[in-house]
């Protein structure tokens, strides 16, 4: 390599592997899903566990902490005006069933590690901090400031961020290890639609429904319930007969049918990598209805379409493609049946615009569909000259030999909150995807990434 001091960074890194794993794995085994507020952790008792232990370990390493308020930490050292920043998140989510390893046990098989968080993002912002330990020790004159954070609720609702950000100055330079290699340059839209609608009555009358745990989480288990009235009992029996989901299981009680169904879990930017139960209740519900109800219940399955057309907001444009739209959390709340989709909409859109076009299209409905935007967070676009994202392509390819475009992504990183950040690659063949069951992340790839935030972060750091 060109500059010496990346081969020193990176030869300490690999005599600290052993270290870095060790701590990796106590954090991994901390069940840091969001929880009940509490004073001084205002995303529960867990969460606030696992940024202690994150502080604790930076003094450790001699890093001056700050602590706000459990929102949010963040670890500093070195001095000068240039602020270099990596930004990951210790909160997980929710596990769902399936899982064949403990979900915080952070069991190795095979050289993997299994836990919730391994890949997103416990695991990286681990890498990260022993990358900026690295500096420190083999740097300690480094002419910048140099500050790991450590977030406390990216997963729902980026509350932690937006705390930083009310008292924090931007960062000259900004990286979030949360993404693909070598890096994403382009965040689509985000968006949740809440969507409600009266109940069905009549010949089959909906009585319940219920699945879902976040709205970016594909949904793995989903129940309901119809009343089926005795004039069209036998209708509803003859098709029941030719039913065919082998994922979907129904019973009668009484005048009751309760039906159920499990999918896939994957992460809700990309439905189309899971299997959503709740789509197959709607189409077990929309094939079994009687002619009097079955516009009701195929309103419902229309508005599930991953692409957003049971919406109206299917679209694309060049630069981040093809909008999704995942069905996250199904319920029945106040008579009414709620539906929250998690969207994931083109780049150069806007969000008033999304919501003018699913507001003109549930319109023209007829089951009485109404719609509330709660959450909408615009799109990041850095252009592919743009220095940062040059200078982590070259490193990329210098540190791999491979040479690969920047990407797209449908998922929500703290680039998009905080200015001059763009997110940075975590993973590669073989590793589990966000928020499915098992997830794992391979401990060679674990060290691997430490020393390419080492080279990125000093990189930063250093350059013209």
């Amino acid at each position: 390599m060109s500059d010496p001091m990346i081969a020193k960074l990176q030869d300490w890194l690999r005599a600290h592997e052993q270290e870095l794993l060790e701590d990796t794995i106590k954090m991994l085994q901390i069940p840091s899903i969001e929880g009940t507020p509490e004073p001084n952790a205002p995303y529960g008792k867990e969460n606030r566990i696992a940024l202690d232990f994150a502080l604790a370990l930076s003094e450790k390493f001699g890093m001056k902490t700050t602590d706000l308020e459990g929102h949010i930490g963040y670890a500093d050292f070195g001095s000068g005006d240039r602020l270099v920043v990596s930004l990951g998140h210790l909160d997980v989510v929710p596990v769902g069933p399936g899982w064949k390893h403990a979900p915080f046990g952070a069991e190795i098989e095979d050289g993997y590690i299994y836990a919730r968080g391994t890949t997103d993002d416990k695991g990286p912002t681990m890498a990260s901090l022993y990358a900026m330990r690295a500096i420190k020790e083999c740097c300690p004159e480094i002419g910048a400031r140099m500050r790991q954070v450590f977030g406390c609720n990216e997963e729902s609702g980026f509350g932690c961020v937006a705390r930083y950000t009310q008292t924090e100055e931007p960062p000259t330079f900004g990286v979030a290890p949360d993404s693909g290699w070598p890096l994403y340059h382009c965040e689509k839209g985000i968006a949740n639609l809440e969507v409600t609608v009266p109940l069905c009555t009549g010949e089959m009358e909906l009585v319940s429904v219920e699945g879902g745990q976040r709205p970016n989480i594909v949904i793995y288990s989903c129940a309901a319930k119809v009343r089926v009235q005795a004039a069209v009992r036998a209708q509803v029996e003859e098709k029941l007969a030719d039913s065919w989901d082998r994922n979907v299981t129904f019973s009668w009680d009484g005048d009751e049918l309760g039906v159920y169904a499990t999918g896939k879990a994957c992460h809700g930017s990309q439905p189309f990598l899971g299997d959503s139960a709740a789509i197959r209740i709607f189409r077990f519900l929309n094939e079994i209805s009687p002619l009097s109800t079955a516009r009701y219940y195929e309103e419902l399955l229309e508005l599930t379409h991953i692409g957003g057309a049971g919406l109206g907001i299917a679209g694309a444009d060049e630069v981040s493609k093809d909008l999704t739209c995942n069905l996250g959390i199904v319920k029945i709340e106040d008579g009414q049946l709620y539906m929250l989709f998690n969207i994931r909409y083109p780049a150069t859109w806007k969000g008033e615009h999304l919501e003018q076009m699913c507001h003109a299209h549930l319109d023209t409905l007829e089951s009485g569909f109404q719609l509330k935007v709660v959450r909408d967070s615009p799109a990041l676009y850095f252009p592919l000259d743009h220095p940062l994202v040059k200078t982590i392509i070259d490193i990329y390819a210098e540190e791999t030999g491979e040479v690969k475009k920047p990407g797209v992504t449908g998922g929500g990183t703290y680039a998009r909150a905080i200015p001059n950040t763009v997110s940075i690659g975590t993973c590669w063949d073989g590793d589990g995807k966000a928020h499915e069951t098992d997830e794992r992340y391979k401990v060679e790839h674990l060290f691997k990434a430490s020393r390419i935030y080492a080279h990125i972060l000093y990189r930063l750091a250093t350059m013209d």
